[in-house]
């Protein structure tokens, strides 16, 4: 049996929780069984033999779980094969889930992670312990929810030369660029609806500034490029400052305007405004992301998808999981 551990228990975790229970017929017909053994959130946690549906109106109803073990006593007390962490992102020090992380890998655990923050503080620091340990990290649902990049990029284009990619990494900023676009509103009362609708944050920064976007094209550029890049290697530039009067200027001349994060054979990195044209598929509109994939032998790759949400990151955290598992790709 694949026995696997939840850190992190946040939306992203029970929803996680919410599709190993419901699904388990479909998934075990894919990996074989497993049971999850353990599940903490930052102050709380339950281990042993438990229900996870039970688990979640737990969380639910009272804010935390049963018991009062850390994340880390847990670590320390349990076996596991696996660790989902799901713990929020701090770009700056990775923490607590790079800790986390690092102590599944000297466990020899495999590791499925959404959080972009310690990928982004130390990637190659992660795949390298992770090699010498003979352990898989998957990390589909750091960069694009639902839609599938890293998948793509490392292994459905395997044997492409990829000199380019370009997209839209952040569904808030393209929610609010597409209002300004069509209904020609300012920036700050798009803004706060926004916040209304719950689609942007109570504070946006992290999002309007063009950082999230940033920490998800440093992942992608390391998966791809095999460098050591960090944030502070991106070049950024957030959407505060656009006005409906770029969008009227821009729409005579046949083009938008999008928050593009672009990486390069050549070590460039750069999020900011760019002008689109209308014709061409990164023109997208709403919360999607997107990403055009320039190789040599495919030619241009486009996909689209849900950025972010509970059931579209728990399905990208899932496709890892089946990805490490599959009958056809156990290992021992």
């Amino acid at each position: 049996m694949i026995r696997i551990a939840i850190l992190g228990f946040g939306t992203v975790g029970r929803g996680v929780a919410e599709v190993l229970s419901m699904k388990r017929d479909m998934i075990e017909r894919k990996i074989g069984k497993y049971g999850v053994v353990a599940i903490a959130d930052s102050r709380s946690s339950i281990s042993g033999e438990f229900s996870l549906l039970e688990a979640i109106a737990y969380k639910e109803e009272r804010g935390r779980l049963p018991y009062d073990k850390t994340p880390r006593e847990l670590l320390d007390e349990i076996d596991f094969d696996v660790l989902i962490e799901t713990t929020p992102t701090d770009v700056k020090t990775g923490e607590p889930g790079l800790s986390y992380i690092k102590e599944a890998i000297r466990r020899d655990a495999d590791v499925i992670t959404s959080n972009k923050g310690p990928l982004v503080v130390a990637f190659s620091e992660i795949m390298e312990m992770a090699e010498r340990h003979g352990v898989r990290i998957g990390y589909e649902a750091t960069v694009g929810g639902a839609m599938p990049v890293i998948k793509l990029v490392s292994r459905e284009l395997a044997g492409n030369r990829i000199f380019r990619i370009r997209g839209i990494l952040n569904g808030t900023t393209n929610y609010i660029l597409s209002r300004m676009e069509k209904e020609g509103m300012p920036y700050s009362q798009i803004l706060s609806e926004a916040k209304e609708m719950g689609i942007a944050e109570a504070d946006p920064s992290y999002d309007v500034d063009g950082i999230d976007a940033g920490a998800k094209l440093v992942i992608i550029a390391n998966t791809i490029f095999n460098i050591s890049a960090s944030l502070n290697d991106v070049k950024i530039k957030g959407i505060s400052g656009i006005t409906p009067e770029a969008f009227r200027v821009a729409g005579e001349k046949g083009y938008t305007i999008r928050l593009i994060a672009e990486a390069d054979e050549n070590g460039r990195l750069d999020v900011s405004p760019r002008l689109v044209k209308l014709t061409n598929p990164l023109a997208i509109y709403g919360t999607m992301n997107a990403l055009l994939v320039e190789t040599d032998l495919a030619g241009e790759i486009f996909v689209i998808g849900k950025g972010a949400g509970k059931k579209e990151t728990a399905s990208a955290i899932i496709s890892d999981l089946v990805d490490m598992y599959g009958r056809n790709n156990r290992s021992g």
